[in-house]
Parts: C-alpha cells; structure tokens; sequence
C-alpha cells in the first residue's frame, strides 16, 4: 500500500505512514545506521530510505569511503528498508517528501550541516513533519576510521586490571580509560567536544540483541545454511557472499557463526577485529538475509555444531581459509558429511583492502572529520548562546 502525504485509513481504522529516512551518506554502514533505519520503520509502515551520491558528500562532508553504488547496495540489504531513492537531495525540503509519497521525514538527535552549516532538515522541521530518533552510542563513521588509523587493538581487548590506558587519535583528542568508568574525551582545543562526533563506549544489551534478532524459527522445509567469520566491518563483500548464499536454496535459512574477537586476532592478526563481537553481532542481525547468529562460534565446524542447529549446508567464500590452531582443516566435517560448498559471490572486497582506503586517503579523511566537528562545535556554540540570552530574558522578566 502506498501512502499519500497524508495516510491511507485502512477499514480496520488503522493510519498507514510512509517514513523517508534521509538522514544519512550511509557512508561504512554500521549498526548505528541500522538501529536508526529500525526505529524509523517502527513509527510507520513504509520506510523509503535516501541515499545522496558521492558528489553529494564530497561537497557538504568530505569523500566517502564506499562508492554510492556500494552504498545503495548496503542500504538495500537492511532488513528494516522497504525502498531506496538513489541520488537523494542533501537537503530534505518537503517537495522531496511528497514526490515520494512520505507523511514525514525521520533523523537521528544528532544534527546534519550542508557544506555553509545549515541545518539540512529546516524546511520539514518548520512545517511538523519531522521525526526523531535517538542516536546509537558508541559508534560512528568517525569512530571506525579512527580505529582503522590508530592501528591499535583497544577497541576490542579487555582493560583487565589496568587501572588506566589511554591513546591518542589522530583529531587531535586524547581518550583516557578509568575502568570501570566510561572512557573520558578530552579535546585538545578551546571550543571543546561536539557530542556528535569522536570515540565513545559501546555498551551490549540484551534488549538490543532482540530488537534486531528475527525471533524466527527454521519452519518445515526450510534449508539450514551454516557460514562462519569475522564479519568484521560488515561491508558490501560480506551482503555479496550472503546473498549468494540465500540464492542456494528455496526456502534458506541462514546462520551466521561468529568468531570472538581473541579468535579473530589469531588468524587476522594486526588489530583485527576492528568491531568487537558485540558490534558485529548487531551488524550481521540486521542483514536481510540472515536469520540467526551464534555468538561466539567456535572455529571449527564442529559435529555438536552441526547436529544442534541440523545444518543442511556449509556455506563458505572464496576467501583465504585459515587452518585451526592444531594446523585442521576447520570444515573437516561438513567435507565429511558432504554438505560443505564453496560460494563465488562474485566480489573480492575484504575488511583489509577497506583498512586499505582508509589509510591511503589519511589526510583527507582526517580533514573531513575535523571540519565535520568544527561544523558541530559552532551550531553548539549558538545553540548555547541562544539558550542563554533566553535564561536572561525570563530572569528579566521575572524582575
């Protein structure tokens, strides 16, 4: 059912919303972006979701790291998306919402700029058709290339009983860690840190968990598909693979076996992984085309592995395949068993060669980022004034 600008009453009494998220690059989708697109399904029935072009971004942020054909295509496998507009227009203005038949429009509670600092959601703002929702902690685009730069594993180790650690990245802020207490930000400037932008802690929920779990059982007739990784930096590579993967089957039914992150480390090495296993369970959960995600799987694909879940099929890429730590082949059994089959997505991208082009465009993401926040530092700033020319004037008043 499509929706006009002003909903559709169906004879049950119930209003029909068409949401247009337009609220993003969708530049390194991560589980921010999905848990956003998630809460503005939940406020309507229809999400149509805007996705501006790589000159689109360059202009008002600063280059993407993905191409806007790979983001389309990233978009387009969260589950939550029903309808993607490519080309979005930077500034939502309401003849956007209405050419797509949307009652209103929904942005995180953070605050987007074009390139002379204007906030791109005004117009829908000023006329009641805009929507909030909260804003992920502990995750951004600007957290995840700093991890990338900083090349150190303190993203995923434990602190253990250290009773303080710090690293410096490379914005120019200092991230101190007073366990068990949430990492501290000191900016090293006088206008301060904007809320909007830098490192912070992501903290696990089981609530979190089930809000992007399916909660869906395998149903009679279904094909249990078993793959397993890192699924580090869940990337364009990674929604390729899995939709090779439901393409083996009627009826698929997809479980994804994550490795820890020490796993991880171990045939990765260098500051692998570079989302803990709290963050790639969430960004795994939200593709479209799984159903179910153990946490923490074991390396080897076990007999107790396979008879648990009765996995029908082992799925697995083209990618290096790194032996077990007693030099086994980790899919000893499902060859055994004959269910084992390798799949050719057709894409050979990997979270290295992102890491990649992170570091060979350093300074100029470096650039982007110091100017986003500059952006963001100066709206608080008049934000701040604003609010207290306010308090004085109710003082005044008062008087």
């Amino acid at each position: 059912v499509a929706s006009g600008a002003s909903g559709i009453a169906l004879l049950s009494g119930q209003r029909v919303y068409s949401v247009f998220s337009l609220s993003s690059s969708y530049d390194m989708v991560h589980y921010g972006h999905s848990n956003q697109l998630r809460q503005a399904k939940a406020m309507g029935d229809y999400l149509i979701v805007g996705v501006h072009t790589d000159a689109e971004i360059s202009k008002h942020k600063g280059p993407p790291v993905f191409t806007e054909a790979e983001r389309y295509k990233m978009v387009r496998a969260i589950k939550w998306v029903d309808e993607i507009v490519e080309g979005a227009p930077y500034v939502t203005t309401l003849e956007t919402l209405d050419k797509y038949n949307c009652d209103f429009c929904v942005h995180g509670d953070d605050i987007t700029l074009t390139v002379d600092g204007k906030d791109t959601y005004e117009e829908v703002k000023r006329s009641g058709r805009y929507r909030e929702c909260k804003r992920t902690q502990g995750v951004s685009t600007t957290d995840l290339v700093g991890r990338m730069l900083l090349m150190t594993k303190a993203h995923h180790s434990n602190i253990g009983s250290s009773d303080y650690q710090q690293h410096t990245d490379n914005f120019g802020k200092v991230v101190c860690f007073f366990p068990p207490y949430p990492p501290m930000l000191i900016v090293n400037g006088p206008q301060g840190h904007s809320p909007w932008t830098g490192v912070s802690q992501f903290l696990q929920t089981s609530r979190k968990i089930i809000q992007f779990a399916s909660g869906k059982e395998p149903q009679p007739g279904d094909t249990i598909i078993y793959v397993a990784g890192a699924f580090d930096l869940f990337h364009i590579g990674h929604v390729d693979f899995l939709e090779a993967v439901h393409k083996q089957s009627e009826k698929p039914y997809i479980i994804a076996g994550l490795h820890f992150d020490q796993e991880v480390n171990r045939y990765k090495g260098k500051n692998y992984p570079i989302m803990n296993i709290h963050e790639r369970t969430l960004s795994v959960l939200a593709c479209r085309y799984v159903s179910e995600v153990v946490i923490g799987a074991p390396y080897a694909v076990t007999q107790d592995l396979l008879d648990h879940f009765k996995v029908d099929m082992v799925c697995c890429g083209r990618t290096e395949v790194f032996p077990d730590k007693d030099g086994s082949d980790p899919y000893a059994e499902p060859k055994k068993r004959g269910i084992f089959r390798t799949v050719d997505s057709g894409n050979n991208l990997t979270t290295d060669d992102i890491v990649q082009r992170i570091i060979k465009n350093r300074l100029q993401f470096e650039a982007r980022n110091q100017k986003k926040e500059a952006k963001e530092m100066a709206v608080i700033q008049a934000m701040k004034r604003r609010e207290e020319e306010r308090m004085k004037e109710r003082a005044k008043a008062i008087l």
